[in-house]
């Protein structure tokens, strides 16, 4: 078994969508207070890839994103040693655990789900999952009873049916799950489109120069940041209204180097913004090509698949008791 610190009493779990890339934007706004909070909770991730099939995905891809993605957050400082790290559906327990849930969970709940209603009414073909998944959700908290879902404000409601699920079935089965709390995550820092500053960075922005992916080429990535929009006055100060170019790369630096703004902005007093951007490029640069080497070595290695494999051990574990518990509550047993 996976051994925490003992000054870690709490325990956290947090699921992970295979959907794309990573971009700088991620690995500022998530990823690191993912890395922050390794060390203050007993921390189990996952990757939802059960969840990511509830809308079509090319297969291939899918594959290739799972293993990827794994790969990079190890990259970017999440550490195998004070994480629970594997893949959902490499699990079986979680479709078996939900299967048992749904069928004590009224049609109602899941019609007022408020991402399903705005997901089904684009599109009128969708697939039965779309409705259920967050049954699937509920399945994937409640077999290891965390103590907290660390969730941005829109997934709110995922974890507040979670808690109606746990306790329903525990009023008419008897006590079987602990019902987690809501840990509602702070917002990173916002980083913005390299191009269009008051657009946030995202993977699936229309021009690629304003997006830094963190596997971008090095120099592609340094093109992008001295091509970044920027203003006339030529002065590196913080003005997010009126400067937004000079703001988001300001808020990149202090995010990085961890310098405040007043020292970024005492920095290039009197200095152009060809030079300020030169020594984003270079702190970005520096960041991203630690996280590349990291990912490279990791990406195709056997270190890669004893993580996985080591993990997936102690989570089957853990679900498959829990399945047995409520299979036995609910008379599904010789």
């Amino acid at each position: 078994m996976k051994e925490f610190s003992s000054t870690v009493t709490k325990s956290i779990l947090t699921g992970i969508q295979p959907s794309g890339v990573i971009t700088l934007g991620n690995y500022i706004g998530a990823i690191k207070q993912m890395v922050r909070m390794q060390e203050e909770f007993k921390s189990t991730i996952f990757i939802a890839d059960m969840h990511a099939i509830t809308v079509p995905q090319d297969p291939n891809v899918l594959h290739e994103n799972i293993r990827s993605l794994v790969a990079l957050y190890i990259a970017c400082g999440i550490d195998p040693e004070k994480n629970i790290i594997f893949i959902q559906s490499e699990n079986e327990y979680h479709a078996n655990i939900s299967w048992l849930l749904e069928c004590n969970t009224p049609f109602g709940e899941l019609s007022r789900m408020t991402q399903f209603k705005d997901k089904s009414s684009k599109n009128v073909n969708f697939y039965a999952g779309l409705f259920t998944y967050p049954v699937l959700m509920a399945a994937d908290i409640l077999a290891y009873d965390v103590d907290y879902v660390p969730v941005g404000i829109d997934q709110k409601q995922h974890v507040e049916l979670a808690r109606n699920i746990a306790e329903r079935f525990n009023k008419k089965f008897g006590e079987t799950f602990k019902i987690p709390d809501v840990y509602i995550t702070k917002e990173g820092t916002k980083i913005m489109d390299l191009v269009t500053p008051d657009k946030k960075m995202s993977k699936s922005s229309d021009n690629p120069k304003g997006v830094i992916r963190i596997l971008d080429d090095i120099e592609d990535i340094r093109k992008k940041i001295m091509g970044a929009t920027t203003d006339s006055e030529c002065v590196v100060c913080f003005d997010p209204e009126n400067k937004p170019g000079i703001s988001n790369l300001i808020n990149i630096c202090v995010a990085i180097t961890g310098q405040s703004i007043d020292q970024i902005e005492e920095m290039f007093q009197g200095k152009n913004y060809g030079e300020f951007k030169k020594y984003v490029a270079d702190v970005v640069v520096e960041e991203i090509s630690g996280i590349q080497k990291r990912y490279r070595e990791i990406i195709n290695s056997s270190e890669l698949d004893s993580i996985l494999d080591e993990n997936i051990k102690i989570v089957r574990d853990i679900a498959r008791n829990k399945f047995m518990m409520m299979k036995e509550k609910m008379g599904l047993y010789k």
